[in-house]
C-alpha cells in the first residue's frame, strides 16, 4: 500500500511506499517551497531507501539540491539510498549541483586567514596597475597617432576643456593661493622679527610659493575639481552605454574623451601655477607691508635676488605631469564604472583620493631628483 502525499501544488507528488519513494512531477524553483514543507514532515520507512525518479517531469537546480540534501540527511542516519530511474540530463544536474556543493563546503574561511586576505588585496592592486598601464600605453598611441595626423585633433573640446578646468578655475585658485602666501607670511613673520631680518619674508614666501605651494596646490585643487568631473562624465556615459554607441559607430572614446582633457589640462595647469604665484606672492606682500612694515618696492627688490629664474622653471617644470596624472587617473576611473549610479560614485571618490596620492607622491620624487641633482 502506498501514502500519497500531495504539495498542494498540481502535478507534483511523493508517491512514499513500503519499497521505494516514487518522486514525480515538476521539482523546480516554483515548487521548493512546497516541497522541502513536505519533505520536513514525511515519516520515513525503516531500512534502505529507494528513490525512483522516473515519473520527473522537470528538475533544476533548486530542485537538485532539495533531492541531494534530502539524500544526506538519510544517509547520516546510516541508510543505503538508492537514486533510481533518472533521465540522463537530470543525472548531471545532480552531478554539477553535488560537485558545486562540495566546492563551497571546502572552501577555505578567507574572512579569518590574514595572509589570504594580504594575497587578495595586492592581486587586485596589481590588476588595477596593469590595467592603468595599458590605459596609458593606449592613450599615448592615440595622442602620438592624432599628432601624426593632425586633421583628426579635436580641438573645439579642447577649447571647451581649457575653459571648464582653466578659466573656471581661476577664482577658487586665486583665493586659496593668496590665502596661504597670508599664512605663510604671518607665521614666519614672528621669527623674522626676533633676528632683524624682517626683508628675508620675500625669500621664505618666495621660495615656498614657487617651488612648492603653487604647483602642488594648484594640481591638489585641479584633481578633486577637474579629476572627479572627468570620472563622471565618462562614468556616466558608460552607464547610458554611449561609449559603446560610440564604438560601434567607429569613433574612438580615447580620442574623442580622453585627448582632449589631457591636452587641455597639460595647458591649463602650468598657467594656473603661474597665476597661484602671482596671487600668492600678493597674499605675502600684503601681510609683510602689514605686520613687518616691508613696502611692496622692498618686497619685490628682495624676491628678484631670492627666487631665481631656475626654482620659477622648477615649480613650473612640474605642472605639466601632474596635470598627465590628473586626467588619466580621472579618465581610467571613468571607464571602470560598471553600470551603475552607485559605481559612478565610487569611482569618482577612487579617482580623486588616487590623483592627490599620485600628485603629491610625483611631488617628492621630484624633490628627490632635484636634490640629488643640486637644483
Amino acid at each position: 500500500m502506498k501514502q500519497v502525499c500531495n504539495t498542494n501544488e498540481p502535478g507534483t507528488r511523493l508517491l512514499i511506499g513500503a519499497d521505494a519513494i516514487f518522486c514525480t512531477g515538476s521539482w523546480t524553483t516554483a515548487d521548493i517551497a512546497s516541497l522541502e514543507h513536505l519533505l520536513l514532515q514525511i515519516r520515513w520507512p525503516s531500512g534502505d531507501i529507494t528513490f525512483d525518479c522516473s515519473a520527473l517531469t522537470a528538475l533544476d537546480t533548486s530542485g537538485a539540491y532539495l533531492l541531494l540534501k534530502t539524500v544526506l540527511i538519510l544517509k547520516q542516519q546510516e541508510r543505503q539510498i538508492i537514486l533510481s530511474g533518472l533521465k540522463p540530463e537530470f543525472t548531471a544536474l545532480l552531478q554539477l549541483v553535488e560537485s558545486s556543493a562540495k566546492n563551497i563546503e571546502k572552501r577555505p574561511n578567507i574572512s579569518s586567514n590574514l595572509l589570504i586576505k594580504i594575497g587578495k588585496f595586492t592581486i587586485n592592486r596589481f590588476h588595477n596597475l596593469s590595467g592603468m598601464l595599458a590605459f596609458i600605453g593606449m592613450t599615448a598611441l592615440s595622442l602620438f597617432h592624432s599628432l601624426t595626423h593632425p586633421q583628426r585633433i579635436r580641438f573645439r573640446p579642447i577649447l571647451h576643456n581649457l575653459q571648464s578646468a582653466g578659466f573656471d578655475a581661476l577664482p577658487i585658485v586665486g583665493l586659496l593661493s593668496f590665502l596661504m602666501g597670508l599664512v605663510i607670511a604671518y607665521q614666519g613673520a614672528d621669527q623674522l622679527q626676533r633676528f632683524g631680518a624682517n626683508i628675508f619674508i620675500a625669500d621664505l614666501v618666495g621660495l615656498s610659493m614657487v617651488r612648492e605651494l603653487s604647483p602642488l596646490m594648484t594640481a591638489i585643487i585641479v584633481a578633486g575639481r577637474s579629476g572627479s568631473a572627468y570620472t563622471a562624465q565618462i562614468g556616466t556615459m558608460k552607464v547610458t552605454e554611449e561609449i559603446d554607441a560610440l564604438r560601434t559607430i567607429g569613433i574612438s572614446p580615447s580620442e574623442l574623451l580622453v585627448l582632449p582633457k589631457l591636452i587641455a589640462l597639460i595647458i591649463a595647469l602650468p598657467l594656473l601655477t603661474v597665476f597661484a604665484d602671482l596671487t600668492g606672492l600678493l597674499g605675502g606682500m600684503l601681510m609683510a607691508s602689514s605686520k613687518l612694515d616691508v613696502s611692496f618696492a622692498m618686497f619685490i627688490d628682495r624676491l628678484g635676488d631670492a627666487v631665481h629664474l631656475s626654482s620659477f622653471l622648477t615649480g613650473i617644470g612640474k605642472a605639466p605631469v601632474f596635470a598627465a596624472i590628473i586626467a588619466l587617473v580621472g579618465c581610467y576611473q571613468g571607464f571602470q564604472v560598471t553600470g551603475s549610479a552607485d559605481s559612478v560614485g565610487q569611482q569618482t571618490t577612487v579617482s580623486v583620493v588616487q590623483g592627490i596620492f599620485l600628485v603629491i607622491l610625483s611631488d617628492a620624487l621630484f624633490s628627490i631628483a632635484f636634490n640629488w641633482l643640486n637644483i
